[in-house]
């Protein structure tokens, strides 16, 4: 697989995805987001939940709109924004974390590996980056998948009690240069 950044860094091309900088009207608009709304270039279920989350997020955290922050995932094909993907920047201790999500209806084709390789990549030539982690659910095995396949190796999984586990992975230079 192979992604190329743009010149100015807001995108990053891979072979079926653009992964591209939120503008702030785009963040405005996935805030207050109703079907008679939404802009024909999203696919007719984006914003997700997860999408509305990070996006409440935005004012607080305002990095997050930058080149190391958060972007959309937009197939090549169609130009539709099919998910977000995320860098919750800045780093700590030279390590980020990242988190993606991309709407039911694009689920199942590799779109998730895809922006998550791409991304972490990116960020893991970033000045002070040495790593990449993402936490997920135990019961969301299809993204425990994404990981794998991305890359991220497990390091640590906490059982919880009276609700579903976490597994912590993370990706550095060695381990995505494999």
């Amino acid at each position: 697989m192979h992604s190329s950044p743009s010149k100015d860094l807001t995108e990053l091309t891979t072979e079926r995805l653009v992964l591209r900088t939120w503008t702030a009207a785009e963040a405005l608009t996935a805030l207050d987001c109703e079907d008679s709304s939404r802009p024909a270039d999203w696919a007719a279920d984006f914003p997700s939940e997860g999408d509305g989350v990070i996006v409440s997020l935005l004012g607080d955290n305002p990095a997050w709109l930058g080149m190391y922050g958060h972007r959309l995932i937009i197939e090549r094909d169609s130009g539709l924004v099919v998910g977000s993907i995320g860098l919750f920047w800045p780093p700590a201790e030279g390590a980020l974390e990242l988190g993606y999500g991309v709407v039911a209806s694009r689920r199942g084709r590799g779109y998730a590996t895809e922006a998550t390789r791409a991304l972490a990549d990116f960020a893991l030539a970033a000045p002070g980056v040495h790593t990449v982690t993402a936490g997920v659910e135990l019961s969301n095995p299809a993204s425990v998948r994404v990981l794998e396949k991305a890359g991220f190796e497990r390091y640590d999984t906490t059982p919880a009690e009276g609700a579903t586990g976490t597994a912590r992975f993370r990706a550095t230079r060695h381990n995505l240069g494999k």
